[in-house]
């Protein structure tokens, strides 16, 4: 797969503040890439650097495989955390007005707005003011306005902030069929739920540089920590005697069915099929599944300095 987008060696200061610190990463084309990291990681300033906002003091982007140039940021769709509007103008006519300084003539811009205010379900809110808007809506129309003139790269900074759940699913559900018709999505976020999702490649940022990148799928399984739920018919203490090198962390019994769950934690990979042999060996073993661990977990762990491989 290539990169749409290739960030080396990223260093940004400001005064005797470092925002970014050596950061590298790729962003492969046609993917949904979050962007996580605690308040004041660096990401907002990686994402301006990559949107050529702020200029790096070392290190470069390349936009397809070239340094990236003015002319590449209209091929770009960015709405950043900050966000404005004009509040005494209408809601059609300020989507518009936005909807031509990105290029759009006025008979294409109507047509994709309309059908954007209807996908959102904001249509009855063309001719009203933008200062009657709630913050959930003025954060659709500035979506929208962000995706109109369908960049072939589409970055949003904590694009789920002031939504409710259901609006929250919408947008989801717009990003993704975004990329399916061939954007590339970059997203900061601090919704580790959203992250596992709808991303498919992560970079965590940390004290401004980069402590984990990858496929987010990769990334949970080879993070796990060996826990292990099981579930088992047979004798209490014939378990407990073949798990020798488990340690048994909770056990529960099912008077109604007999059946017994337990998660257990195996300290070295290389004991995992040893040990699950001995406990088979002992009682009925009716299923055995690895706990991965939610990338909110690896979040709070590689921020505490806490993750290991």
């Amino acid at each position: 797969m290539s990169n749409i987008i290739i960030a080396e060696h990223i260093t940004k200061r400001f005064t005797e503040h470092t925002a970014l610190d050596d950061v590298s990463v790729e962003i492969p084309t046609g993917s949904v890439y979050g962007l996580l990291g605690p308040n004041g990681a660096g990401k907002t300033t990686l994402i301006r650097v990559i949107n050529r906002i702020t200029i790096p003091d070392e290190g470069r982007v390349l936009f397809d495989g070239k340094p990236i140039t003015q002319q590449d940021i209209y091929r770009i769709g960015y709405l950043p955390e900050e966000r404005g509007l004009y509040k005494k103008m209408k809601v059609g006519e300020h989507a518009l007005f936005l909807a031509r300084l990105k290029g759009l003539s006025r008979h294409e811009a109507l047509v994709r707005l309309k059908e954007w205010f209807t996908r959102l379900g904001i249509e009855d809110w063309w001719d009203k003011r933008v200062e009657d808007l709630s913050k959930g809506m003025a954060q659709k129309v500035q979506f929208i306005v962000t995706v109109l003139h369908e960049p072939r790269l589409l970055i949003f900074d904590e694009p789920f902030s002031g939504f409710d759940p259901i609006n929250a699913e919408l947008l989801k559900t717009e990003i993704l069929r975004l990329r399916d018709k061939g954007a590339t999505v970059i997203f900061s976020t601090h919704n580790m739920s959203s992250v596992e999702e709808i991303c498919d490649h992560i970079t965590l940022i940390n004290k401004s540089k980069n402590i984990l990148s990858g496929r987010v799928d990769e990334i949970r399984h080879s993070h796990g920590n060996n826990i292990f739920s099981i579930q088992f018919r047979g004798n209490e203490s014939e378990f407990r005697q073949s798990a020798t090198m488990a340690e048994i962390m909770e056990y529960n019994h099912d008077q109604i069915t007999g059946l017994t769950t337990a998660k257990i934690h195996i300290e070295s990979n290389d004991n995992v099929r040893s040990a699950i042999s001995a406990i088979n060996n002992a009682v009925e073993l009716r299923s055995f599944t690895e706990i991965i661990p939610s990338m909110n977990d690896i979040f709070i762990r590689a921020v505490n300095g806490t993750l290991t491989e």
